[in-house]
C-alpha cells in the first residue's frame, strides 16, 4: 500500500491535496451493458437462453465447432462495434492520481480502449485467440482483430482448432489467488456492474481489508453474504454511479 503526495491536477503546495491510493476495481457485465453489450444473468441476459449457454461451452467448441464459431463471432463482432461509456473512463483517469487496478469479469477490451493499463482478465478476452487443446500455452495465443472471423479449420499453431481466448462453462477460472492478493492489498476497493452470483469471482469481495473504504455500484442490491464488512452501496447504472464514487474519493482524499 504506496503512500505518496500528489498534487490534484498538478495544483501548487497551497491547493488541497491528496493522497496516491491503491484502487482496485472489480467490474462486471453491468459496465459494459451501457456501451450496447449485452449482459449474460440480467433481466435479459444470454445466459437466460440454454441454448447460448450451451453455445458457449467446451462441449459445444467439441461437439458443435462450426455452431460454436458462428456464436464467438457474433459476439466478436458486438465488442468491436461498441465504445468505452463514461465509467471505463473514469476508471482509466484515475491512474492520473491513483494506482488502479482492474480486475474484470469481462471478456471485451473496453477498459483498456478508455486507457486503463493495468488490467486482469479473469475470464480471458475475445480480442486474443489460443489452441483448442491448449488454452494456456503462451506459444499460441495472440491477438486478433474482432472483426475478423474465426474460420473452421484455423489452425492455432499445434494443429488444433483456433479459438476465442475465453473461459467458457465447463473449463476452469485460472488466476484467481493473483486477484485475491490485489484485493487483500488494495486502500479502496470498488465493485461495479455486477451480481456477485459468479464464482469464483464473486468470493473476491472477501479478501478486501475490513478497515478500507468498500463500495459497490449496481442499479440493485445485491445479495452478499459479507454485507457486514462495511460495503457501501451506490444504487445507481455505472455510468450515473462513478459520479456519486468521486465524491466519495473526494471526501476520502480531504
Amino acid at each position: 500500500m504506496e503512500r505518496c503526495i500528489t498534487f490534484w491536477n498538478g495544483q501548487s503546495s497551497n491547493q488541497s491535496i491528496m493522497i496516491r491510493q491503491d484502487i482496485v476495481f472489480l467490474t462486471g457485465a453491468g459496465i459494459s451493458s451501457e456501451s450496447g453489450i449485452p449482459t449474460f444473468r440480467g433481466k435479459d441476459g444470454l445466459w437466460n437462453d440454454e441454448r447460448k449457454v450451451y453455445l458457449a461451452s467446451s462441449e459445444a467448441l467439441y461437439n458443435d465447432t462450426s455452431e460454436f464459431l458462428a456464436f464467438m463471432n457474433d459476439m466478436r463482432q458486438r465488442v468491436f462495434d461498441a465504445a468505452p461509456n463514461a465509467a471505463h473512463a473514469f476508471i482509466a483517469d484515475l491512474e492520473k492520481q491513483h494506482q488502479v487496478t482492474v480486475i474484470t469479469q469481462n471478456i471485451d477490451d473496453l477498459h483498456e480502449r478508455a486507457g486503463s493499463t493495468n488490467v486482469i482478465h479473469l475470464h480471458g478476452e475475445l480480442a486474443r485467440v489460443c489452441s483448442s487443446d491448449n488454452r494456456h500455452d503462451a506459444r499460441y495465443i495472440r491477438e486478433m482483430p474482432m472483426n475478423v472471423p474465426i474460420r473452421l479449420g484455423d489452425d492455432a499453431g499445434d494443429g488444433s482448432q483456433l479459438r476465442p481466448h475465453v473461459t467458457l462453462f465447463g473449463e476452469y477460472v485460472s488466476g484467481i489467488q493473483d486477484a485475491a492478493e490485489i484485493v487483500k492489498n488494495a486502500d479502496i476497493f470498488v465493485v461495479i456492474g455486477t451480481s456477485l452470483t459468479v464464482h469464483p469471482a464473486a468470493e473476491l469481495i472477501r479478501y478486501a481489508h475490513p478497515a478500507i473504504p468498500k463500495f459497490i455500484i449496481n442499479p440493485n442490491e445485491v445479495d452478499i453474504p459479507y454485507a457486514s464488512l462495511g460495503y457501501k452501496y451506490i444504487l445507481s447504472t455505472a455510468t450515473e454511479g462513478v459520479k456519486t464514487l468521486q465524491e466519495e474519493l473526494n471526501h476520502i482524499n480531504r
